[in-house]
């Protein structure tokens, strides 16, 4: 069941990533979404323990998760607007 939470709140935060940040580049369909909102929990996660806003072995909460896929959404428009040609 927790790997069910996971990917629940994976996709949320992913939807709510996308919608705060629309634009052509977004990636779209179930998966990449949902892999948007679990790698901006990670990154939320492990900047938030850089920066001492969270205690070793703390997560991010949802908030920190949607903040974290934004973070990671705009650094792919910046990936994919300077790999095209």
């Amino acid at each position: 069941m927790h790997i069910i939470g996971i990917i629940i709140v994976g996709f949320i935060a992913g939807l709510i990533a996308r919608f705060l940040t629309p634009g052509p580049t977004n990636p779209s369909g179930f998966i990449l979404t949902t892999v948007l909102g679990i790698l901006g929990a990670v990154v939320a996660t492990w900047l938030g323990q850089a920066m001492g806003f969270y205690a070793e072995g703390e997560k991010a909460g949802f908030i920190g998760a949607v903040i974290g896929a934004v973070v990671v959404l705009l650094g792919w428009r910046f990936y994919v607007r300077n790999t095209a040609i």
